[in-house]
């Protein structure tokens, strides 16, 4: 991806990112603010090292204070700050800054998409190399060899979609596969619920390019042991033929010991892979082949740079069906009698999954198949590539899996719709966000989550584990991948207390022994990292200990790359309990707020819900983060302003960070309030909440800006703008005017202002009056005259008054004030709140007498729902938020769209749903009601517009809200000249300021248009 340089060495700070996405038909490239600050400028530390990295490499070099808190965690439970992060262009960047840092003594850490959960991705004092950002080329793909070339910031879901085109994919599947890089992958040996079938990463990677500790480069591949290119390779005397002589001599002297404790299971990816590293190939030579050790190293034997994958071919069918178990430990026993059934998926969720589901407003519906009584059950899945026919192999299935004896299934959910598959899977993989959102500080840590035990033992494993859980006076939730013996068990754990820091190293230790007793691997999927290095001594005794030192030291003699993960050295051993995120000496500052956070567990506790999972960096569906998927910088990210937020209140940063310029104009001004965090984040860290509060307090500090003020009360000036049109209108054409708007409040002189109607439709309706009589009315509606359609575009409102009282609904569309979103987004809270009760004591009487509310502009929806409950201490919200409605969520919940006289017969449209309504659920009433009425509907998985109210007309962020915006563009473009119908105001303005666009209609206008006269 092309992102403009950034030097920051000494004196000079990074210039702002930029993307690779047109703004326009122009070819102009967006920017938007990155990361900033100087390095020291000290000769021989910081400063000397950041100096020496931007001086040899091409990409940026970033040391400064919030990059390096961004780059401080990953997915784990794990906190340590790099020196600095580099972000290479290319193998030569690679090359240079793995030299540089060899020359200043420093460690090198490769990086993914920092979704790790064992601590693989932090370091301290580390120099970062972050991989995603341009390393990411999908260099080749052959259809007819089942191979493709890649670079190691490929995201495997992108590399999945290139794939499908030939019937192809590339076989680990883990639930990051959105976000998580082919490079991360490899280094961390994935895998994912498929592992049945396919097994981990280890039998893809089939050659890699690495650049070794000192800056060189081999090519690891299969090299036939004593054969001429062997000799070629050891003769010489450098580094590729000591590592290729060193691991050999090591297999070799180890073979029986090698042969004793590795485990034969489909999963183990703990220490070194030395039980893979030389093989019999289908010639019955003897192979040597080093990509099988780098896969599962986790960066401390070298940076891949490239590798050569094999692939398998995708399913054209799949097929699932979930069996339910009255006990745990019954469901457990049956995998093995699963496993005979040619399944491609065994998977087991239990008790406290289906609990937390059905509790969660998210992820109730996926529970509700689950019948009560169900302690436990298992999903098996199957598909094309063995059965011709699904239905019988589901038969079959519930024939062995489900009877009348002691130990069977109760029950089974057949699933063979797509529909009805996603569901189940949904459910499936609901369970670690579920956990992870628990309230308090006890949570359910992933530290000892992935052992893997042969399957025919895991109800006597789990026995064991349930004693040690019962022994430490802790809980947790089972579930993941039963089919290969790997299961997720995450004890609960306040991990900010001594006590229970102690009581995870006796856990882990506890557990170790349980595992080694059946002769399982301590890690499964998710590898050793910070977590779980310690116990690798333990899991494979003193001999191949050793051998994974002399690994270690052959292709890294000064033990810097990632040190501390696989292996340690004797004199710094790796513990479970130090560079912990949340440790004893933690402790976060609990602000006072306006904004009411006692549902979210506190302020500090809802920042701190971020487990840093980085689903937030997904640019392939869902909303989350507009302005991330622009810039593809960290801190544009949910987590990364959590990660800022969190060091600001927790003292990793000078608590008064918070309120200086920088922090709000690259922390908070870049979040746009879309509310897709809401929604799509996992644990739901509502980062737009979060923005406004501390905005808020910022204001209170230092005041507000005129720009702030005039957006705030947008409401009050456009209906000064509607009493003068169309003098109002004609002023903002005058020459010159559009520079002194720019100069004195910050409006971008190139996007299109609003203009204002001279009758409103609040005056239109005054003189109209209502149309159905009050008595044979089937309901009554308060119609709310939004800014925008009360004086600048009423045809939207007047639609929606005929396409209602086509339905048999009795209108009124009274005057009503300001709902205070416009002066939430700006974080002016008292005068939102100020709003909210004034429109709350409008609305007082037609709520009392059993009026409903509806609402064109989805913002204000959501305002009215979602932002009062915690903006407001009045018994009213929760009435209103009862009675209020997206226009056509009202007409959907009621089925009153069934009654309108449209026949649209197949006419077709492309429907942008708005942000807003995403994060509430309701963006899908309107394709239902356009469907229903006879339109041909293409819901479009976009994100967000990039207008986001008043952030699209500012100056300072015009280019950012363009280069969200042709994301959008891309996928309408993809749709031909299907009409667009969009329900947002921005969304509106937004792709009617795109080339070859008109403002698109509001859905009620295709409605209204519809109507028989």
């Amino acid at each position: 991806m092309a992102v403009e340089d950034s030097d920051v060495g000494g004196d000079q700070e990074p210039s702002h990112a930029r993307t690779d996405r047109e703004t326009d038909g122009t070819g102009a490239a967006s920017a938007a603010s990155g990361p900033s600050g100087p390095g020291s400028s000290d000769e021989s530390g910081p400063g000397a090292l950041a100096r020496a990295l931007a001086d040899a490499c091409r990409g940026d070099v970033r040391f400064d204070e919030y990059t390096r808190v961004l780059y401080a965690t990953d997915g784990s439970i794990y906190g340590a700050e790099p020196a600095g992060i580099v972000f290479p262009r290319d193998v030569a960047d690679v090359r240079a800054a793995v030299r540089v840092a060899s020359e200043h003594d420093v460690p090198i850490l490769p990086r993914g998409a920092g979704s790790s959960l064992a601590g693989q991705a932090v370091g301290p004092g580390c120099v970062v190399l972050d991989l995603s950002r341009h390393m990411d080329e999908i260099r080749e793909i052959d259809p007819e060899t089942r191979r493709a070339i890649v670079q190691p910031g490929v995201v495997q879901d992108d590399l999945d979609d290139a794939l499908e085109p030939h019937g192809l994919r590339f076989a680990p599947d883990p639930a990051s596969s959105n976000r998580a890089t082919i490079g991360g992958g490899i280094g961390n040996n994935s895998t994912g619920a498929h592992s049945v079938r396919y097994g981990i990463t280890d039998a893809y990677v089939e050659e890699c390019e690495v650049v070794l500790a000192d800056g060189s480069q081999i090519r690891t591949r299969d090299v036939v042991l004593d054969s001429p290119e062997w000799e070629r390779i050891v003769e010489k005397e450098d580094r590729e033929a000591a590592i290729y002589r060193t691991v050999r001599a090591i297999v070799e002297d180890n073979a029986d010991e090698i042969d004793e404790r590795y485990p034969t299971l489909k999963r183990c990816v703990s220490g070194y892979n030395l039980q893979k590293v030389v093989r019999e190939d289908a010639e019955g030579n003897e192979v040597i082949n080093l990509s099988k050790l780098i896969v599962g190293a986790e960066g401390t034997l070298g940076v891949v740079v490239e590798a050569t994958l094999s692939l398998v071919t995708r399913p054209d069918e799949t097929a699932l069906a979930v069996y339910c178990y009255d006990d745990l430990l019954d469901a457990l026993a049956a995998v093995p009698d699963a496993l005979e059934l040619d399944a491609s998926a065994v998977e087991l969720m239990d008790s406290e999954v289906f609990r937390l589901a059905a509790d969660s407003q998210e992820y109730a519906e996926y529970a509700e198949p689950i019948p009560e009584g169900t302690a436990a059950a298992l999903m098996l899945e199957f598909d094309s590539e063995v059965f011709d026919d699904l239905t019988d192999a589901i038969a079959t299935a519930t024939d062995h899996l489900v009877g009348d004896g002691d130990g069977s299934a109760f029950e089974s959910i057949e699933a063979f719709s797509e529909a009805k598959r996603d569901r189940l899977w949904k459910l499936r993989k609901a369970a670690i966000p579920l956990l992870m959102g628990m309230d308090g500080d006890p949570k359910p840590y992933p530290f000892v989550e992935d052992a893997s035990v042969p399957p025919a033992e895991l109800a006597e494993y789990v026995a064991g584990f349930q004693e040690i859980l019962d022994d430490h006076d802790t809980t947790a939730a089972y579930f993941a991948h039963a089919g290969v013996g790997t299961l997720h068990i995450r004890p609960v754990l306040n991990l900010k207390t001594e006590d229970d820091v102690e009581k995870m190293r006796s856990i882990a230790d506890d557990v170790t022994s349980l595992v080694v007793e059946h002769e399982g691997a301590f890690s499964g999927e998710h590898g050793d990292g910070l977590a779980r290095t310690e116990f690798n001594p333990k899991l494979y005794g003193p001999d191949l200990w050793e051998a994974f030192k002399e690994v270690k030291s052959a292709f890294d003699p000064d033990w810097r790359m990632n040190p501390g993960k696989v292996v340690y050295r004797d004199d710094d051993p790796t513990d479970i309990r130090e560079h912990l995120r949340y440790g004893p000496d933690y402790a976060s500052l609990e602000p006072t707020t306006a904004l009411d956070f006692e549902d979210d567990g506190g302020f500090s506790h809802l920042v701190e819900l971020c487990n840093g999972c980085g689903t937030c960096r997904q640019t392939g569906g869902d909303v989350m983060c507009p302005t991330y998927r622009a810039t593809e910088e960290e801190i544009a990210t949910t987590r990364g302003r959590a990660n800022l937020l969190r060091a600001a209140i927790g003292g990793q940063l000078d608590p008064e960070e918070l309120y200086s310029d920088r922090f709000q104009s690259e922390v908070l001004d870049l979040c746009i309030g879309c509310k897709g965090c809401q929604s799509d984040c996992p644990t739901g860290v509502d980062l737009a909440k979060l923005k406004v509060e501390v905005k808020h307090q910022y204001h209170d500090r230092e005041g507000v800006s005129l720009r702030e003020r005039l957006f705030a009360n947008i409401d009050r000036l456009a209906a000064v703008g509607s009493r003068l049109a169309p003098v109002a209108n004609r002023a903002a054409g005058l020459p010159g005017s559009r520079t002194v708007l720019e100069k004195a409040a910050g409006i971008a002189p190139d996007r299109s202002l609003p203009t204002f109607e001279r009758e409103s439709l609040v005056d239109w309706f005054a003189k109209r009056g209502p149309r159905v009589d009050a008595e044979s009315a089937v309901d009554r509606v308060v119609l709310y005259p939004d800014t925008d359609t009360n004086y600048s575009n009423s045809e939207v409102g007047k639609a929606a008054v005929r396409v209602l009282e086509a339905a048999n609904v009795r209108v009124v569309v009274p005057e009503l004030g300001p709902t205070g979103r416009a002066a939430y987004s700006q974080g002016l809270l008292d005068r939102a709140a100020a709003d909210g009760r004034a429109l709350l004591d409008d609305l007082e009487p037609f709520l009392d007498d059993g009026w409903s509310v509806c609402f064109v502009e989805p913002s204000d929806a959501s305002m009215a729902v979602d932002e009062y409950r915690s903006l407001l201490d009045d018994d009213r919200v929760e009435t209103l938020a009862a009675n209020a409605y997206d226009l056509c969520e009202y007409l959907d919940v009621n089925r009153l769209d069934e009654e309108l006289p449209i026949d649209a017969t197949d006419e077709r449209v492309t429907y942008h749903g708005h942000c807003h309504q995403k994060a509430r659920g309701t963006d899908h009433h309107a394709v239902g009601v356009l469907r229903r009425t006879g339109y041909a509907v293409d819901p479009v998985d976009s994100g967000c517009c990039g207008m986001a109210g008043s952030f699209g007309y500012e100056a300072d962020h015009y280019d950012l809200s363009r280069a969200i915006g042709s994301i959008l563009r891309e996928q309408l473009s993809e749709r031909g000249d299907d009409a667009v119908v969009a329900p947002g105001t921005s969304c509106r303005t937004q792709i009617g300021d795109f080339e070859g666009y008109e403002r698109p209609d509001h859905p009620v206008e295709v409605l209204a248009q519809g109507l028989e006269e």
